[in-house]
């Protein structure tokens, strides 16, 4: 199973930053990548917690003959076609796009620029309800835990919610 982590809190060419989730989506099927699923899109503050813009996140499984790092390459060249520009000193900068794969099977990797599993996914509200949605089943492959058991000690600071039908039409108006 190959999980991608999505996510923006700034208005792109596409729209509002659940539009960029939906159009990076797109893009990734027109680069190859089969989509299996895709989680619903939430709202989220941002973390560390700061004064910028909430971030819209959502996690999708995919399938894809690329490697691990083939397969970043081509989420930063698509992150890099919508417009993000990574700035060396603030990676909690307000993004346009991110996209992190969160793992890629089984596998376990450490290479320069990409760790596999992601290796902050387990602390982060964001990343472990979405992915709920598509994989309840999965477990960590290094620290052994299900996502059920990982969201049962998330800290209670970390605040998210689900974007509902009603709120998306109206953020697209």
């Amino acid at each position: 199973m190959i999980l991608i982590a999505l996510g923006a809190n700034l208005p792109s060419r596409y729209g509002p930053p659940e539009d960029t989730l939906k159009a990076a989506i797109a893009e990734m099927r027109a680069r190859s990548l089969k989509l299996l699923k895709s989680s619903s899109i939430w709202l989220t503050a941002p973390v560390p917690a700061s004064d910028q813009p909430w971030y819209r996140n959502a996690v999708i499984v995919v399938d894809t003959q690329e490697r691990p790092a083939a397969l970043m390459a081509l989420l930063q060249g698509i992150e890099k076609d919508f417009g993000r520009v990574r700035s060396a000193g603030n990676q909690n900068a307000p993004r346009l796009l991110d996209l992190d794969i969160l793992a890629f099977h089984d596998e376990i990797l450490e290479q320069e620029g990409l760790k596999v599993p992601h290796p902050r996914l387990h602390e982060r509200a964001f990343v472990l309800y979405p992915l709920q949605e598509v994989a309840p089943d999965w477990c960590h492959p290094v620290l052994k835990h299900s996502v059920s058991d990982l969201i049962a000690v998330l800290p209670a600071d970390q605040k998210i919610e689900k974007l509902q039908v009603e709120e998306r039409q109206r953020a697209a108006q």
